[in-house]
């Protein structure tokens, strides 16, 4: 019986061993054999799947078992692989590194088992030779059921690869090749990860020439029969199953979304859980644009690097206008992270030049020397606003190196598994705006609720205008 939906994960020992290279070279070769591929990352990360896109050109998806029960993961899954020839799904930090550090919660161990998908382990070979051996004796050991099918030794020689092979293989796992050294599998990095794609001169030709070395040094059809080998997927729940029938022929409530180069994280599964509520994401740039999307009922601000732009930013005082006059008209508006960061009065930039902001929150935003608050999270509202009642919960994670003189107060942070809380969130009738980056299917009733303000706002202004004339 031929797989319904061919899979495979690439996970690795720890960061930084090439795992996201490695899934866009293969991504690459796999392309250049004509198959329909799908692209998929482990964990709350933005950038790993910009590159996915930047091969594919079309959207991935995060799956994340800290955000979404199993169930939902496999219907996460299911729904984004459906009628693909392979889907390859790339791991997050070390394989079996979970939530808090000390456990395998929402790892790339547990998204595998979740979705019964075979594993291989990208490992990073630079200064090592038969220790690879035990390294991976040790990760088969280490969990019964760890999935792990086979390895790609990363960073070594022909040379080395064919005299570590037998050593792995007699391991019960199969050795699908190897990458030496090269220009080809390189990227530059910076404090959130990676550099953007677009940041990356000459990305294309690197990633068509990483595509032909793995053709030369990949067991490339053992990988696609590896994938093909997977079982069936196990029993799944759909999220938001019926919302898209609710909304169908509704006329959509048109929503600006910053998109540029300062604003570019998000979630593929809020932007698409919005739209079946009814939402048109309509893109704007803070940087380029002076004017607001005419006729928008509601603004999303995302995250991104609003901090390398801060003077271009701030040199575009129309669009500040616009904001200011958006939110003295009761426009809704959802703000995370950088889009945070963007409605401060001031943001100082890492070489402590300061500039005007949008002026909305009252504070100042500032660089540290580390990260803040980092990781997993789960906010509970203190209060009734307009997108959360009081006890109501989001799970999301915060990641940033900026923190800000008033980070709000209307929800609290807890740390999963510790007792570790802080204060987070700026919320009334039509605004929330704090560092989290929340996802929206953990509770789909916060987008619900902003879709629903923006639709109540498009009728109030819908009736004012009919009123002037």
């Amino acid at each position: 019986m031929k797989c319904e939906y061919p899979r495979l994960m690439l996970a690795a020992p720890k960061s930084g061993s090439g795992k996201t290279m490695m899934t866009c070279g293969l991504l690459n070769a796999l392309l250049r054999r004509n198959l329909s591929c799908r692209s998929f990352k482990c964990g709350p990360d933005y950038i790993d799947p910009m590159f996915h896109k930047y091969v594919l050109g079309i959207d991935g998806g995060n799956l994340d078992t800290f955000f979404l029960e199993k169930e939902k993961v496999r219907g996460l899954f299911a729904d984004g692989a459906k009628g693909a020839g392979i889907s390859v799904i790339e791991g997050v930090m070390g394989y079996y590194d979970g939530v808090g550090g000390n456990s395998t919660w929402a790892s790339s161990y547990e998204v595998a088992c979740s979705i019964e998908t075979p594993v291989v382990l990208v490992l990073d070979c630079k200064g090592a030779s038969l220790s690879m051996a035990a390294v991976v004796k040790g990760f088969l050991e280490y969990k019964k059921d760890s999935h792990i099918c086979g390895v790609i030794l990363n960073r070594t020689s022909k040379v080395m690869a064919e005299r570590l092979k037998p050593a792995i293989e007699d391991l019960g796992i199969r050795v699908y090749g190897y990458l030496p050294e090269c220009e080809e599998a390189r990227l530059e990095s910076r404090h959130l990860g990676l550099v953007l794609p677009e940041e990356a001169k000459g990305l294309k030709d690197q990633l068509d020439r990483l595509a032909l070395k793995l053709e030369d040094t990949i067991d490339l059809d053992g990988l696609i029969m590896l994938a093909e080998s997977a079982g069936p997927l196990p029993s799944f729940q759909k999220e938001n199953e019926g919302v898209e029938e609710k909304t169908a022929g509704r006329i959509r409530v048109p929503i600006g979304i910053a998109k540029d180069e300062a604003f570019c994280f998000y979630y593929q599964e809020n932007l698409k859980l919005l739209e079946e509520m009814g939402a048109e994401l309509i893109p704007f740039s803070p940087i380029h644009d002076k004017n607001l999307p005419k006729g928008i009922c509601g603004i999303v601000l995302g995250g991104g690097y609003p901090e390398l732009y801060a003077r271009e930013l701030s040199g575009n005082q129309s669009m500040f206008r616009e904001i200011r006059r958006a939110v003295e008209c009761s426009m809704p508006i959802l703000a995370e992270c950088g889009g945070f960061m963007y409605l401060h009065e001031e943001m100082e930039t890492k070489d402590h030049q300061t500039y005007p902001m949008a002026g909305i929150i009252h504070g100042k935003v500032f660089p540290t020397e580390r990260l803040m608050r980092f990781g997993y999270i789960e906010a509970f509202s203190r209060e009734s606003t307009g997108f959360m009642k009081t006890g109501e919960s989001i799970r999301g994670h915060e990641f940033h190196y900026w923190d800000s003189t008033d980070n709000g107060n209307q929800m609290e942070a807890q740390k999963p598994g510790q007792k570790k809380s802080w204060d987070c969130v700026h919320a009334g009738k039509n605004l929330l705006a704090g560092f989290p980056h929340f996802y929206y299917p953990s509770n789909p009733v916060l987008p619900k609720r902003f879709v629903e303000a923006c639709e109540e706002f498009r009728v109030m202004s819908s009736k004012e205008e009919q009123t002037h004339e």
